[in-house]
């Protein structure tokens, strides 16, 4: 249960003099509000005549009375004249003719569309403001009228009595939904007998107005005939007897079934205070239209709980529908929550209609007993409207304790109750909620009194605006002074929109600050009076200057990511390409000396980086075998060159018979001497030389994984000589192991990639390799282990290469 109010007052009336001394403070306060718009126009209008008098050579006041015939020749105001005269300045010099000539052919230059500057005009938009006094008698007297009409027609002839001299209105048409959805003239007055009987009868087509007013639900105004021709079927023989017209749908309980149809002589548009007169008008005739002319009681059927429903959705406040649940007896034991207001609230924070459905009892047990409870049993039983103290209610919600201060208004509406509340202790916080949301949303909400001209900014507004509070809100003529010339076209259309034909905005404009251009949003919608008019318009202003400068800096940075994605795709390309140049097949099956030797070189899955790992297996010129397996730190082109530099290397060393630690110790030195071309370059080897003739296996190692023997049905990695990391110490030192393959046997080397897993100790994969060599052996798998070994790591986060050496039985 929520609304906006606060404690009533304790205790008498205000003294005298404080009613004395807040009636001086409102006038002071209004005179203020009446100087700041004095001074923004007076700016406008010093540099509207400072442009005048440097192109028409006159002076100050010459050039401000060809300010004042200009506005006249063109139906103008000087504020809206000042303003075409500024854009004019803002493009240059449009012709040689001088400034005050005709619009003759002489002057190519067009004036900017007069919206940009008018929509900027307060007296537009307020409500009453400048309307004639005559307005409101006529309402007044057409009011009267209808209490002695009968007849549609009769109400059609009251509307262009009442209408006919003060908005040329020179013709009504009244028709009303009939059946398959066709419509029937009802009444008119002015359209002629010819007219009436043409279009007595109208069936449901596209293009006609009246059928789109009620459908919609709103008014429709056609003012340009030839424009609204190409859209619409338009009444009238011919149609431009009546260059402006309106269709209104009649307002009423249920669906709209009648719609009144205004006539008039006058070119042009309809302005907002004769759309809300017509709306009024058309409102007054709602009861003598409907069909069903009987009095409305007070008695509520069960089937028009939606028509409360749809009353208090326009409600402001919080306000529920409570049917009374009585006992057998008929006591009333309960109430049910039927009908909601959107903006009811209770304490446990359920609203609208969330409330439906709920029972008071249930929901609120402490207010059994209670005097709000006797309350409503008293409305109920005598019609006495009920309006309680202030109480307090808890409640507990998720353990915790929740209190409320509530008063509580009651009335009877047929067999239920409309119950209404106030509560009185969120102000400060809700307050504080809100200035804390603005702080952090970097927005500030504005209002807009249309019938009072109040405007209301939060201290975020200020902020936001680079505007000192002690000058107050900014006025509607200040806005534009402030925007992007290229924004004001855009907003003007908004403003427009916002305030003239109530709808709701969300649009983003620039303004020029002392700090430098400024992003802003402008969120807003505009609340209407029963005549669909604008009263008040409130939303908010959110600065996204941050915003668009973070949206600047990652399109920079996505752009800057795609340049270098680019360049690493590039550089994998060639370093893929390198690559299959210096490798040898990627997976193939030979024999070198006797031994049978499967192949099996996969790249990683991921990443745009190329790997270092490489193998070679050549015979030597003395008929024995060479083989290495390696493994390059780091990825890429740098990877790849120094993987060829050890590829190259160790095979020419090699083949002039230098023993293989004293090839190790050259590839060492070698990557610590080439560090200042490839800093911290390091790599890992593991190098065989097989002697057929004796099936000795002469083996070194630089800290690299061990090989893996599997003999006789069993596996066993070889006890590994000393050996470091190529590339890491100059004092790196580097032993030679020898062991003779048996027939049979199967040596496997290989790189990291077969064996590591994230997360995973080295030992838990080395393990797993030889299960998996043994299983796949048994199973018959022996031609294409090293291959086979490899298809078993799907999903390969970083290169493999696999040689297995293998002994035939028969050797």
């Amino acid at each position: 249960m929520e609304g906006e109010s606060v404690l009533p007052a304790a205790g008498d009336a205000a003294a005298p003099e404080v009613l004395a001394l807040a009636k001086v403070v409102a006038r002071l306060r209004a005179e203020v509000v009446d100087l700041e718009g004095v001074v923004s126009m007076t700016a406008v209008l010093e540099r509207a005549k400072g442009v005048v008098m440097a192109r028409a050579d006159v002076s100050a006041d010459a050039a401000y009375q060809l300010l004042v015939d200009r506005a006249a020749e063109h139906r103008r105001s000087v504020l809206e004249e000042c303003w075409i005269t500024l854009g004019r300045a803002g493009r240059g010099p449009a012709s040689a003719q001088p400034w005050g000539a005709g619009d003759g052919a002489a002057d190519p230059a067009p004036e900017p569309p007069e919206t940009d500057v008018s929509a900027f005009r307060t007296g537009r938009y307020l409500v009453d403001a400048g309307r004639p006094a005559g307005h409101r008698q006529l309402l007044a007297d057409l009011a009267r009228g209808l209490a002695g009409v009968r007849t549609p027609d009769e109400v059609a002839e009251l509307l262009r009595a009442e209408l006919g001299e003060p908005e040329d209105v020179d013709a009504v048409m009244i028709y009303t939904v009939a059946s398959a959805g066709s419509l029937e003239l009802v009444g008119q007055a002015g359209a002629g007998e010819a007219t009436a009987e043409q279009w007595s009868h109208i069936p449901p087509l596209s293009g006609v107005a009246a059928l789109e007013a009620i459908a919609a639900g709103e008014a429709l105004w056609l003012e340009d005939p030839d424009r609204d021709a190409e859209q619409y079927l338009l009444i009238g023989d011919p149609p431009g007897r009546w260059p402006s017209r309106a269709w209104l749908p009649v307002p009423g309980i249920g669906p709209v079934t009648s719609v009144v149809g205004f006539f008039r002589t006058r070119p042009g548009a309809f302005d907002a205070r004769t759309r809300t007169l017509l709306r009024r008008a058309v409102r007054l005739c709602g009861v003598p239209l409907r069909e069903d002319r009987g009095p409305y009681g007070l008695n509520l059927p069960h089937e028009d709980v939606a028509s409360v429903q749809s009353v208090l959705d326009a409600v402001s406040g919080p306000a529920v529908l409570l049917t009374p649940l009585r006992s057998p007896s008929g006591e009333v034991e309960d109430y049910r929550i039927d009908a909601a207001a959107p903006e009811s609230l209770d304490v446990a924070g359920r609203s609208g209609k969330e409330l439906i459905g709920r029972r008071i009892l249930e929901t609120y047990p402490t207010v059994a007993g209670s005097a709000l409870w006797e309350g409503y049993l008293d409305t109920l039983a005598t019609g006495t409207v009920y309006e309680g103290e202030p109480f307090v209610y808890e409640e507990v919600t998720a353990g915790v304790p929740q209190q409320s201060v509530y008063s509580v208004r009651a009335a009877r509406l047929g067999e239920r109750l409309v119950v209404s509340w106030i509560r009185h202790d969120t102000s400060e916080r809700e307050t504080r909620r809100l200035a804390e949301l603005q702080r952090l949303g970097n927005l500030g909400w504005a209002s807009w009194n249309l019938v009072t001209d109040t405007i209301t900014w939060s201290d975020q507004v200020y902020a936001i605006f680079d505007r000192d509070p002690a000058l107050g809100p900014m006025k509607l003529e200040e806005l534009p002074l402030h925007l992007l010339a290229e924004d004001l076209p855009r907003l003007a259309a908004a403003v427009q929109r916002l305030l003239a034909d109530g709808g709701a905005i969300d649009h983003p404009f620039r303004i020029v600050t002392d700090r430098g251009v400024r992003h802003l949003r402008i969120v807003a919608e505009a609340q209407a009076d029963a005549d669909g008019s604008p009263i008040e318009v409130h939303g908010f202003f959110q600065d996204l200057t941050a915003l668009r400068d973070a949206e600047l800096a990652l399109r920079e940075s996505e752009r800057a990511n795609l340049v270098q994605r680019g360049m690493l795709t590039a550089e994998r390309a060639l370093a893929a390409r390198l690559q299959d140049t210096l490798l040898p097949v990627a997976q193939q099956s030979l024999e070198l000396a006797g031994l049978c030797v499967d192949v099996a070189y996969v790249p990683a899955d991921r990443g745009v980086n190329v790997g270092g790992d490489w193998y070679s297996a050549i015979e030597l010129p003395d008929r024995s075998a060479l083989f290495v397996v390696g493994d390059v730190a780091g990825h890429g082109l740098p990877a790849v060159g120094t993987m060829a530099q050890l590829r190259f290397t160790t095979k020419g060393m090699t083949i002039t018979g230098s023993p293989l630690p004293d090839v190790l110790r050259l590839l060492n030195t070698l990557l610590l001497h080439t560090a200042g071309e490839q800093p911290g370059a390091t790599a890992t080897m593991v190098m065989g030389r097989y002697q057929p003739w004796d099936r000795r296996l002469n083996w070194v190692r630089a800290g690299h994984l061990p090989p893996l023997l599997v003999r006789g049905g069993s596996a066993s990695f070889l006890p590994q000589p000393d050996g470091t990391l190529l590339g890491a110490d100059f004092d790196s030192t580097y032993g030679q192991d020898t062991f003779d393959l048996l027939p049979g046997d199967h040596l496997l080397m290989y790189t990291d990639g077969l064996v590591e897993e994230p997360g995973e100790d080295i030992e838990a994969g080395l393990d797993r390799l030889a299960e998996s060599a043994v299983r796949l052996l048994r199973e018959g798998r022996g031609d294409s282990l090293a291959r086979s070994l490899a298809a078993l790591r799907p999903g390969n986060r970083d290169d493999i290469c696999v040689l297995d050496i293998h002994l035939p039985d028969d050797a």
